[in-house]
């Protein structure tokens, strides 16, 4: 079971406390995305971060649960990773 927290400085949050960090009350969800690259693991989870970002705010981390690539010729033609980003549900108004 992954665990995340979001941290925020005590100047954000609360002024009474110099420098401290605070863990916020957050609920979290979390998807699971898979991204790929011809050029690299990173490239791959890059892009599969930055295409979540388009439709999915308040992104806080990630975690990668798989990796695997196409082999074409001996070699790597690109790669996949399975990606599960975690996001701060909104609060009810």
């Amino acid at each position: 079971m992954a665990f995340a927290a979001d941290f925020t400085s005590s100047n954000e949050s609360n002024s009474s406390t110099s420098g401290a960090l605070i863990m916020s009350d957050h609920v979290y969800k979390k998807i699971e995305i898979v991204g790929s690259s011809t050029k690299s693991i990173e490239d791959a989870v890059e892009n599969a971060v930055a295409r979540a970002a388009k439709s999915v705010h308040g992104m806080r981390w990630f975690e990668v649960a798989e990796t695997r690539g196409n082999i074409s010729d001996g070699k790597i033609e690109h790669w996949q990773v399975t990606v599960k980003i975690g996001f701060t549900l909104d609060e009810s108004q």
